[in-house]
């Protein structure tokens, strides 16, 4: 039977893409955990003794750094609610189906993003009603 015909994923595929999921869980938890700890260690960036200018520019720098850092802590929190939200449409036997054509998401667009609610169709029809 081919994927298009199927309306759901068998058990050994979403016991696929399940360990697919967990597995970016495990290493998005990891970098945000490095993230975080780096943006704590920013705090203290020992140019206290330095020249007043040198000390601004450093300023201007960090706090860009720190503007950046949080809009990257943002996203990591953003794609791990998407990848439980995906864990939970596993559990739920609904996993890779699109959220706006109700077919089944190709088992490669799958792999390449687990977390997506959206056939390439979808998007495009989403992304053509944004225009």
């Amino acid at each position: 039977m081919k994927e298009q015909e199927k309306k759901r994923y068998s058990m050994e595929e979403r016991k696929e893409f399940r360990k697919l999921i967990l597995n970016k869980l495990e290493k998005v938890k990891k970098d945000l955990s490095i993230l975080k700890e780096n943006f704590d260690n920013d705090q203290n960036n020992g140019t206290d003794d330095t020249y007043p200018t040198f000390k601004a520019f450093e300023e201007g720098s960090e706090t860009l750094s720190k503007e950046q850092n949080a809009q990257i802590l943002e996203h990591l929190k953003k794609f791990i609610q998407s990848l439980n939200s995906a864990l939970i449409r596993v559990e739920n036997k609904d996993y890779g189906i699109c959220r706006i054509t109700k077919k089944l998401i190709p088992k490669a667009r799958l792999m390449a993003v687990p977390h997506t609610t959206l056939s390439i169709e979808g998007k495009i029809q989403v992304e053509n009603q944004r225009k």
